[in-house]
């Protein structure tokens, strides 16, 4: 343990940041090689270039001995607005959903709301989620707070406090069910006949002009190029309507994602045969509205069971309580899901399902070197994060909240704690 904690010391003091040698760990690859022991990973320029026991050290590369400790990829903070939002009772501090008043003749969908712009690499949340070793997350437009069934456009970004394009292309947000009855004329029905309307549009079949659009011209710019396999993540929830999803996506040439997907299970045979994702919160065991009457602790084993790839998310609170997303994949293994499908549920299953699948989610060559070296199984609530790397830099494992800890449990001295700095 001293021997690790002073590689740790070391390296964090290291300028050149990006090469690394992590030694005699428990590799989680989330990959096809599975879960290697005793292995060795090599970061050169910030890029994993070798997996394996005995790799030679380079000349001037920094070795961490990880004592047999678990070694992960970073993991998926979710979909949220981390970066977008600092406190959700200040307005000003919101940037995930967006509402445009007017008359009932104005345009109801603005798919070309792309929420990427507004992220905040300097966040406060940002170094809170990454101290437990959350390195990349899916910035979301609001599904049920954008003031439409098409909320808008977001994209997946890591976590590394650098100003940087998404890691991919976008995804685009879709709320359906009774949480969008106010959005689609109280009915599920109208809700899939504003949407087909919508794409009519997009595909240039209703003129431009028109009082009752639903679209701007850019909006239907944005929305054809979904048209081509654009990948549309469908906040939805009862079977039913995820048996809708699947035709309409089927019918409009849509890469669908199913999130919520609370009765997911009933349908899982539908959405393995279509190749769809879910994206779950698997703690969501209590029917929270009669969409969701189905909702069962298993609902992620028995997908995995059927073939459907499963990933996780943290809805309530998403942004400041994101590091939760670990507890909902621990659950998930405790109710069925076998462990790797659970650690890849925070990993390979989203970064491939988001279309980042080439960059991060899993330890190999090639592969951006974000890294995670735990205490202990990283799925148990109790473990914690010793050190996070993000392209072979190793992040400071510390945020506003354990500043503030720190500054206030200092031993007082001739001043009064005010005066501490």
């Amino acid at each position: 343990m001293k021997q690790l904690a002073l590689s740790l010391l070391l390296l964090t003091g290291a300028a050149s940041a990006q090469d690394v040698l992590i030694r005699h760990a428990t590799v989680h690859t989330a990959g096809v090689r599975g879960t290697l022991k005793n292995a060795d990973v090599l970061v050169q320029g910030g890029i994993i270039r070798a997996v394996g026991p005995g790799l030679l050290v380079p000349p001037g590369v920094p070795v961490v001995e990880a004592g047999g400790k678990p070694l992960s990829p970073g993991l998926f903070a979710g979909l949220g607005d981390i970066g977008l939002e600092e406190v959700s009772g200040e307005d000003s501090t919101v940037d995930g959903a967006q509402s445009f008043g007017g008359n009932g003749l104005a345009p109801q969908m603005r798919p070309e709301f792309d929420v990427t712009v507004a992220f905040n690499p300097h966040s406060m949340l940002i170094p809170v989620a990454r101290m437990d070793g959350l390195t990349f997350s899916a910035l979301a437009a609001n599904p049920t707070g954008g003031g439409s069934l098409v909320a808008g456009q977001g994209g997946v970004v890591r976590l590394d406090g650098d100003y940087a394009n998404p890691l991919g292309g976008r995804q685009l947000y879709v709320s359906l069910g009774s949480s969008a009855d106010s959005l689609g004329g109280k009915s599920r029905a109208a809700q899939f006949m504003l949407l087909d309307q919508a794409l009519r549009e997009a595909r240039g079949l209703t003129p431009y002009g028109s009082p009752y659009a639903l679209l701007t011209p850019a909006g239907r710019e944005t929305l054809a190029k979904y048209l081509l396999g654009g990948r549309v993540l469908f906040n939805v929830d009862r079977a039913a309507d995820i048996h809708q999803v699947l035709l309409f996506a089927r019918r409009n040439g849509l890469r669908p994602i199913i999130v919520s997907g609370a009765e997911a299970w009933v349908v899982a045979k539908e959405l393995a045969a279509a190749n769809v994702p879910v994206i779950l919160d698997s703690l969501q065991n209590l029917p929270s509205s009669f969409d969701a009457i189905g909702s069962r602790l298993d609902n992620a084993a028995l997908l995995h069971k059927a073939g459907v790839r499963v990933a996780f998310t943290q809805f309530e609170f998403a942004s400041h309580n994101a590091r939760k997303v670990r507890q909902e994949a621990g659950n998930a293994v405790a109710n069925g899901l076998p462990w790797e499908a659970g650690l890849a549920g925070l990993t390979s299953v989203p970064a491939n399902a988001l279309g980042v699948g080439d960059k991060v989610g899993r330890i190999e060559p090639g592969l951006i070197a974000d890294l995670v070296l735990w205490t202990g199984d990283p799925l148990e609530v109790t473990t914690l994060a010793s050190q996070v790397w993000m392209a072979g830099k190793p992040m400071p494992m510390r945020s506003r909240q354990t500043q503030l800890r720190d500054r206030y449990l200092q031993a007082p001295d001739a001043l009064p704690r005010a005066y501490s700095h």
